[in-house]
């Protein structure tokens, strides 16, 4: 009966270890496939983030472009210039830049998604600064003023105050910190 007993004890210290060795093996291979797991999750996101940048910094990058176009086609000089048609009176060059200034903003109206609040709140400040210095030289005038009197008006105010350029500044101050 001694050896019955020696036999059961050594075959229970031999499955006891065999379980402990298991029990350690499943620990340390969990611990590893989670660890790899949560790697290659990690991994897919920052490819993911990565193709993003890929695909939305052109394009950002393009919204950019955009609105320092707009800018440039609201500014006083190229606003008159494109508005201008001889034979115009006051109040028709001054209602046509007003709209032209209003139909670019609503053509560029999509553009925020890509610019920083601050930068559109900017712009969008440039641009009603625009309408109200156009309407404030207009109201100076009368009827029967030249329309190139309303011209230099708005040339004379726009030196005193340049919202466009101040714009411009800030549009060009984030481009170059998001990729100069």
């Amino acid at each position: 009966m001694n050896t019955l007993v020696y036999i059961a004890i050594l075959i229970v210290a031999m499955l006891a270890t065999l379980a402990l060795a298991g029990g350690v093996f499943y620990l340390l291979a969990r611990h590893w496939f989670d660890h790899h797991q949560k790697e290659q999750l990690l991994q897919m996101k920052l490819d993911e983030r990565q193709e993003t940048l890929r695909v939305v910094t052109p394009i950002r990058l393009q919204a950019y472009e955009r609105m320092a176009l707009f800018l440039e086609r609201i500014s006083p000089n190229s606003l008159v210039l494109r508005c201008y048609q001889p034979g115009m009176d006051l109040r028709l060059l001054q209602g046509v830049m007003t709209k032209n200034i209003r139909d670019e903003w609503e053509h560029n109206l999509s553009q925020q998604v890509y610019l920083g609040a601050a930068l559109w709140a900017r712009i969008r400040e440039a641009k009603d600064e625009m309408i109200n210095l156009v309407n404030s030289a207009a109201v100076q005038l009368t009827d029967t003023d030249d329309p190139t009197r309303l011209a230099a008006s708005i040339f004379a105010s726009a030196a005193d105050r340049m919202p466009v350029e101040e714009a411009l500044a800030a549009l060009h101050k984030e481009t170059n910190e998001l990729f100069g």
